[in-house]
């Protein structure tokens, strides 16, 4: 995933559309992990900071806008 410097170039939209897209991964990450079809927990754990990551940038945009 980018790093927070990347992300910072991004626009309030792409991010947003990003957090979405991370969020549905880690929707299918959650459900092969009840079915036991996760391969690599460790994906988890990464989009799980990427979302995180996301999501303060966007923020971070938000306050300085208004």
């Amino acid at each position: 995933m980018a790093t927070a410097k990347e992300l910072k170039e991004l626009s309030a939209d792409d991010l947003k559309q990003r957090a979405a897209e991370l969020r549905e991964t880690l929707f299918q990450d959650q459900l092969k992990r009840r079915t036991g079809s996760l391969d690599n927990p460790a994906e988890r754990t990464t989009h799980r900071r990427d979302l995180a990551r996301v999501l303060t940038v966007l923020t971070q945009k938000t306050k300085a806008q208004g």
